[in-house]
């Protein structure tokens, strides 16, 4: 395994374990030259899902691709690597438990959008956003009051949580 930081191939194996959900090895890494530590996740490598685009093309499924898009969502989000990792494997699991050669791209999309609302109310209105087209404001405002059960602008009722402070007091 090469050392991402120098390129070296001489790296030592220091931690390996299991994923929570069993689909992957976790391996943590030392490169014996730079000294710099990397994770590496070994996992099976499964062959024969195609996609099926909304325009009847078809594309091999790539885990980058999948990882990528979610990835983009949860840019800058308090969404941490090994949360977006278990996603990945979550999504895909399905994807594969369904033993298809062949899933419909709505099919994903919607797996991630699922996933992505357990994860991040806002990275999932991000993701909505680009993969259902909202046509207007009021298609993503009817997206947001889905989230929350109630009419956007709509007070809140903050009254169940007292310890958040409720902004500056002014003097």
């Amino acid at each position: 395994m090469n050392c991402p930081y120098c390129h070296r191939d001489d790296t030592q194996v220091t931690d390996s374990r299991l994923t929570p959900d069993g689909t992957s090895i976790k391996r943590r890494r030392r490169c014996k030259y730079c000294e710099k530590r990397f994770t590496t996740y070994e996992r099976v490598e499964r062959i024969g899902l195609t996609i099926v685009k909304r325009d009847n093309t078809r594309q091999e499924y790539s885990r980058d691709k999948l990882r990528r898009s979610i990835e983009i969502a949860c840019t800058k989000r308090p969404v941490s690597a090994d949360q977006l990792e278990e996603a990945v494997n979550d999504i895909e699991a399905e994807l594969f438990r369904e033993s298809a050669s062949e899933v419909p791209s709505t099919a994903v999309g919607e797996l991630v959008m699922q996933r992505l609302r357990e994860l991040d109310e806002v990275a999932y209105i991000r993701y909505a956003s680009v993969y259902r087209n909202f046509a207007d404001l009021e298609e993503m405002r009817e997206a947001m009051e889905g989230l929350t059960g109630s009419p956007l602008g709509a007070p809140r009722d903050d009254s169940e949580d007292d310890s958040q402070p409720r902004g500056k007091a002014r003097g």
